[in-house]
Formats: C-alpha cells, structure tokens, sequence
C-alpha cells in the first residue's frame, strides 16, 4: 500500500516500531518545483522521516525536521502534522549537482521542531555529524532524548519509505532483545524498503518474532497555507509598506514557496485590510 504509515511493537518488549511508504503524495510535491535527482531523493527520505518521526508523538499539530547547511542545498525541510498531511522543499537547490548527502548538506544543523496547536513550539537542534539523513536522526535521539533509535530511509523520486525502530523508557531496558531486534532490521537493503508492503517486509524479517501490526493510516501530500495566513503576514509591514509596493508594482503578489500558489491584493484589498470589520479571506 502507498502513501501509508503503520505502527508495530514486538509482544514481551520495550520496542515500538513506525513503517511508511510513500507514493504519490511524494511525486505531488516533486511536481511542484523540479529538482535535481539528488534533492529529489534526499526531500523523500527526509518526507519519510518527518512521517516516521510524527507518528512517535501524541499531539495535535505538526513535527517540522529541517536542515541549514553550508552545501549545495542551504535549506531542506519536511513537515508531517497530526492530520497525515505532509509537505516539503528545498531552497536555492536547482543547481545541486551531487548525490552523496554530505556535499548536499554540507556542515550544518539539524532542526526537529514541535509545533503543537495550542500551546508553545519546542525545538531540539543538533549538528550533522552523520554521513546520511537516518545516521543523523539516530544521533538527535541519542543526544537529546537518550532514546536508542534506528532509522532506515531511501528514496529514488518515486517512492519514498522507512522504518523506525525505538526503544521506550523502561526502569529495566531489555538490552539483549533491542539488540536482536535492530541487528535484524540492519539487513534490510534499500531495493526491500522501496518494493515491499510492511506485512511482507515485516514477514521477512521478523517471522521468529511476536510482532503486532496497526491499522495503517493514510498520508497525503497538502499545504497549509491560506489567505488568512497571507493577511496576517501582510498587516505586520505595516500601511506604509504596503503603500509603497503598491505604488511600484500596482499590485502585491505573493506565492507560497511550498505549494506555489499565488495570492494577489490590489489597492482595494489592502485598503480593506486595514478598515474595522474587513475579512479578506472570504475571496
């Protein structure tokens, strides 16, 4: 199944496991803007693991993963909310040329950022000490959350897909039995990730194992962004900014950067914006 993630545990064990595949929803956002093959394989692995890595938390709003770096890409960022919705892009990355994640990536940091939506945002940074998006992840949870933590994730800019296994918090962690456990799934190639459902990947590798499969829930490719959202950010410059620009341009256009959809105003539109009552995003 595509465009699915799906929760496991092992019976008898402090090991919780998340699988997700993604199909379409990936290739809905890599029609957007085009990249390179390289930025397009490194966006679904890192869509892979904010999927992966919001399905860990009970919250309703949105996990946001994002790296700054100083190589070919200076921004990646994948973001997964409560509603299994995911979107993703890469900035300035049309003349990355590489496939190997460092010259990508660069030296930089490693951002997971928590944004629930009510209450305030948490963000837990570490910097890229790993030669790969899934080596990094496992280093953030070692640091900052002491969780033992493997990931698996590949992409080739059609599918997209990972695996995530984490010890929980336990007063007596069974340390013999995370190690069996990861030990298997290190076998795993990435021709396996990308081709197999997780009953038959899950099969392969834990036949000798009690393991218990969740219903899978569906994940789709949407962008939150809105008009409301664009007036807000507009009425922060301020009248005389917004006077200024439409005086040079006759009108403000903005697009959103993960979607690309186009939000216009003309002077109307913003001279309601500042009048009592005025609601623009009825249009």
């Amino acid at each position: 199944m595509s465009d699915t993630i799906s929760r496991f545990i092992f019976d008898n064990s402090d090991v919780r496991g998340e699988h997700v595949r993604l199909e379409k929803s990936y290739q809905d956002i890599l029609s957007i803007h085009h990249y390179p093959p390289g930025v397009a394989n490194l966006l679904g692995e890192f869509l892979a693991a904010a999927s992966l890595l919001s399905a860990t938390i009970k919250f309703e709003g949105a996990l946001i993963l994002q790296v700054r770096g100083d190589g070919q890409v200076p921004l990646i960022m994948a973001e997964a909310n409560s509603k299994q919705e995911l979107r993703a892009i890469a900035r300035d990355a049309n003349e990355a040329i590489s496939l190997d994640f460092k010259a990508l990536i660069g030296n930089g940091q490693l951002a997971m950022t928590i944004a629930p939506e009510n209450g305030k945002p948490y963000q837990g940074i570490v910097s890229l000490d790993g030669d790969s998006l899934a080596r990094c992840l496992e280093a953030y949870f070692q640091r900052s959350e002491q969780l033992a933590t493997r990931v698996w994730l590949c992409a080739d800019g059609e599918h997209a897909s990972g695996m995530l296994l984490q010890q929980l918090p336990s007063a007596k962690p069974d340390l013999d039995r995370w190690e069996h456990l990861s030990t298997i799934a290190h076998t795993i190639k990435n021709e396996e990730l990308l081709s197999l459902d997780v009953e038959t990947l899950l099969y392969r590798l834990y036949h000798q194992d009690a393991v218990r499969l969740f219903d899978h829930k569906p994940l789709v490719a949407r962008c939150r962004c809105s008009r409301e959202r664009v007036v807000q950010a507009l009425m922060s410059l301020g009248r005389d900014e917004l006077d200024d620009i439409l005086a040079g341009q006759g009108q403000i256009e903005t697009n959103c950067e993960f979607c690309n959809r186009l939000y216009q105003f003309n002077a109307g539109d913003i001279a309601g914006l500042f009048e009592q009552g005025s609601d623009l995003t009825r249009h």
